[in-house]
């Protein structure tokens, strides 16, 4: 790993299978300098955090069109902790009602990015709260 690079894993868990979005972050994220793991549709919780553990990960990303996102990123931080990996930055986007955020901030969602995010507001966010590698 190239030191002073951010390592990002990218992912979209569950049933949903719209990646458009997801797809333009990562490249977004890679464009910016960043290196990223993206690992497909139909991904879960144990797969992501498997994907993060092994990359050495800084930070997950995920994309929830489906309304599953209580639940998914509620397993995901119980899988990071099982593995001892809470130090990994978590945030997500995608459809996900106004109303959900502050439980899924008090659950350790660092950020969450709804529809009409900029590429670019996703960018300087990591980079300033994500940190780079050693």
């Amino acid at each position: 790993m190239e030191a002073g690079r951010i390592r990002v894993v990218v992912a979209k868990p569950g049933l949903d299978g719209h990646d458009r979005g997801v797809k333009v972050v990562a490249r977004a994220l890679r464009d910016a300098g960043m290196e990223v793991i993206y690992t497909g549709l139909h991904q879960t919780p144990e797969q992501i955090v498997q994907a993060a553990v092994q990359e050495d990960a800084a930070a997950i990303g995920l994309s929830i069109l489906s309304g599953a996102h209580m639940t998914l990123f509620a397993r995901l931080f119980e899988v990071l902790r099982e593995q001892g990996a809470e130090d990994i930055v978590v945030f997500g986007g995608g459809i996900i009602p106004d109303a959900d955020i502050p439980e899924l901030e008090k659950m350790g969602v660092a950020r969450i990015f709804t529809p009409g995010a900029t590429t670019q507001e996703i960018v300087d966010w990591v980079r300033s709260a994500v940190p780079a590698a050693v």
